[in-house]
């Protein structure tokens, strides 16, 4: 079943770029996420992507939110891929799609890992869910505009 807005985000638990692993639990009560789910490192629309996150990343951490980048690449393909863009947030591993089937991402043309966004509130609330496979930057437009619109 898809997560939607009003749910509390599912906790999970996977490892970052870096090895550790990143439960969103930790962020709870701390800060708002902005988790965005997206198909592979270092692809046109994926890179675009992670570099609109990354040219806003200190608007975000203002706004009282930590970005997190999720697909099924490894641990490693994402070392590469932050340090290739100087991606300053985490990237996590969900080689077994299996975060991607707890929240609903849906797949593209049955065959490609969807691109969704969830901002969630610092009490794990989702807020706001952005569907776009083609519309990159909308989703970190999207995302700040709803973490403005979140009382601190």
């Amino acid at each position: 079943m898809a997560v939607k807005v009003g749910d509390t985000a599912p906790n999970f638990t996977l490892t970052s770029q870096t090895g550790e692993s990143v439960s969103l639990g930790d962020f709870r009560g701390k800060t708002a996420v902005v988790l965005y789910f997206y198909p592979k490192d270092d692809t046109p629309g994926c890179t675009s992507e992670a570099c609109a996150f990354r040219d806003s990343y200190q608007v975000f951490k203002d706004a009282g939110a930590e970005v997190i980048g999720v697909s099924s690449d490894s641990a490693n393909s994402h070392e590469q891929f932050a340090k290739k863009y100087n991606l300053p947030f985490v990237l996590l591993s969900d080689s077994s799609n299996q975060v991607r089937k707890l929240y609903g991402v849906p797949a593209t043309l049955w065959v490609l890992p969807g691109r969704v966004t969830y901002v969630i509130d610092k009490e794990g609330v989702v807020r706001h869910i952005f569907d776009s496979m083609l519309d990159f930057k909308a989703h970190v437009d999207e995302a700040l505009r709803t973490l403005k619109g979140i009382p601190a």
